[in-house]
């Protein structure tokens, strides 16, 4: 298809209608404060999409905080990144694996609760602009952790800050008091067809 003169006018005039439309509903949102988000679903991405918002916080110059909750067994990428960048950001690892890997409920009780209680700490600390809590939703879908308790203290955290929350199976709670929340969709995935992990995708 060739495009004439009159099909480019067409478009040009097009998006000045779409700009100043963008631009009066852009007039209408005046709120700002720190959001609680939530990456949830059966697909991958969602731990990864968090540590993209963490760098682009950086980017602005943002005091960043990341507490994991559940993969602290592992050797990870981004365990690896900034364990070896210190500086850049504070990460904290607080998990021991997953239950079929501890067999121990009493241990995993402990281990989230001793996550939780940092995660209050970094949430309570003014110096710090935005949190992650890196698959908090697969401790409250063990009720390893009273989803009451966590709701009411996200409920009632200082507005100046935003939290991530990642992992599958977010409980009802946890998106009822959410302003952005994301369903991670899979679609397909090569564990199915034979594949391991691979290093650099998912971990």
């Amino acid at each position: 298809m060739i495009e004439t003169e009159e099909d480019f006018a067409r478009h040009n005039a097009r998006m000045q209608r779409m700009q100043a439309a963008r631009e009066r509903m852009q007039a209408r949102r005046t709120l700002e404060r720190g959001l609680l988000i939530v990456h949830t679903g059966n697909g991958k991405g969602k731990s990864s999409s968090a540590f993209g918002m963490a760098i682009r916080s950086l980017g602005w110059g943002m005091k960043v905080g990341i507490v994991q909750y559940v993969k602290g067994s592992w050797e990870t990428g981004e365990k690896n990144f900034f364990q070896a960048n210190p500086d850049l950001l504070t990460f904290e690892v607080m998990g021991e694996g997953f239950t079929w890997d501890t067999q121990d409920r009493a241990r995993d009780i402990d281990a989230a609760r001793a996550a939780w209680e940092r995660s209050k700490a970094l949430i309570l600390d003014p110096d710090y602009d935005f949190i992650i809590l890196d698959e908090l939703n697969i401790v409250l879908r063990q009720n390893t952790l009273p989803i009451e308790e966590i709701v009411a203290c996200l409920k009632d955290r200082p507005l100046t800050k935003h939290i991530c929350i990642t992992g599958r199976n977010a409980k009802p709670e946890l998106i009822a008091i959410a302003d952005l929340v994301t369903e991670f969709g899979e679609v397909k995935h090569p564990y199915h067809a034979g594949f391991k992990a691979q290093k650099g995708v998912e971990y």
